[in-house]
């Protein structure tokens, strides 16, 4: 069931678009990565689904609320880490969680969720002495002091090391599996591909692909590379010929060869290689990642 429903929504600045028709509907219980560029629109839409901006056209509904009316309601189901937060430089970690509980009427025990997220060491460190690890498990902690059923997450491992960017992915899958809906915005595909059950695509604007992160893989033209240097000159117009082959380079004969296709495409070419008694040395064949694809996506909708 979905938990929240995006349909052709749309808004403007100054005259320029910058969310232009982006739908998408997220269920109840996983984890939807929206992804882009820096500038694709992703922060935007994700503000008008937290009610944080109106939308000039089109819909969001969140647990069937309208974010832009039903303010109150949606602010009691939703919590959010913003792409920029920053708290007062001397307020603890303690302080923070009670000032924070206060806001609901039945919050989350902040005890509990400090011991959770690894906090319950730091609670009278004031907020300018915390890591930038910490500083991200404390904007979580706050997302979620309100028990909210669905919580957006923006930007969240921006500048944090690659041990403190693992440890922040482990907090998000424990957050899922405890039955809370997932709203993430990122520009890491190593981050979408490890923790998303699907994903959006935003580049420009426009909504330009959505599907598992396994299924934009796997759809993916050239989503497998195969690469060798020949023990001796191919007919290499013949490559290109191969069943799922999307395209052959080759620097110049006798060099390396890289062919981008599918699986089919690496069998025939080690058939080929073998009927004409070449020898394929550093022979590779890796399959596409998430990166190759984002690439490939925005690149077309550039």
């Amino acid at each position: 069931m979905a938990i929240i429903e995006v349909n052709g929504l749309r808004k403007a600045y100054g005259g320029r678009t910058v969310v232009d028709g982006v739908g998408f509907a997220v269920e109840e219980g996983e984890i939807f990565g929206i992804l882009g560029p820096n500038g694709a629109g992703k922060t935007t839409t994700v503000e008008c689904v937290e009610g944080l901006r109106v939308p000039d056209a089109g819909t969001v509904r969140v647990a069937g609320l309208d974010p832009a009316v039903d303010r109150d309601e949606v602010t009691a189901l939703l919590g959010a880490q913003l792409q920029e937060s920053e708290l007062q430089p001397k307020l603890t970690v303690r302080e923070a969680l009670e000032l924070y509980s206060a806001f609901y009427p039945a919050p989350a025990d902040r005890h509990d969720l400090a011991g959770r997220l690894g906090l319950d060491g730091h609670l009278d460190r004031r907020f300018a002495k915390l890591s930038g690890g910490q500083k991200q498990r404390l904007s979580i902690a706050l997302a979620l002091i309100g028990n909210p059923r669905v919580v957006v997450l923006d930007e969240l491992t921006t500048g944090l090391d690659p041990r403190a960017r693992r440890d922040t992915w482990r907090i998000v899958e424990e957050i899922r599996d405890s039955g809370v809906t997932v709203l993430l915005v990122t520009h890491f595909m190593e981050e979408a591909q490890r923790l998303c059950d699907r994903v959006a695509v935003i580049d420009k604007g426009r909504l330009v692909a959505l599907d598992t992160p396994g299924g934009l893989v796997a759809g993916a033209a050239g989503s497998t590379a195969i690469s060798f240097t020949p023990s001796e000159p191919l007919p290499y117009a013949e490559l290109a010929t191969l069943p799922g082959a999307v395209s052959v380079e080759v620097t110049e004969p006798g060099a390396r060869v890289v062919i981008q296709g599918t699986d089919d495409t690496a069998n025939a070419v080690i058939t080929l290689l073998a009927r004409r008694r070449v020898t394929a040395r550093r022979l590779r064949v890796a399959e596409a990642g998430l990166d190759d694809v984002f690439l490939d996506l925005t690149e077309q909708a550039s």
